[in-house]
């Protein structure tokens, strides 16, 4: 991860200015909303394919049950970009 010259905060923040400037997006929307700002519930989706699970649930669900459907229902196959 490299940093992004930027804060990618939307609302308050009690993170210094320079710090935000150099953390990572997803750092940033990691950090409770309370502390710092960036309008990010912390959900996402796993899914690197097609999938017919409703964006809500795929973005409530933990990654473990994500993984556990089959790639037909909800595809999480493929390499994340940028993987490791």
């Amino acid at each position: 991860m490299s940093s992004t010259d930027q804060s990618h905060a939307t609302g308050g923040s009690k993170v210094p200015q320079t710090a935000q400037e150099k953390l990572p997006r997803g750092v940033e929307e990691n950090v409770p909303n309370t502390i710092h700002d960036t309008g990010s519930t912390g959900s996402k989706s796993h899914a690197t394919g097609d999938s017919i699970v409703p964006k809500p649930i795929q973005e409530a669900v933990p990654k473990k049950v994500e993984e556990i459907l089959p790639d037909a229902i909800h595809d999480t196959s493929a390499k994340p970009k940028g993987g490791l």
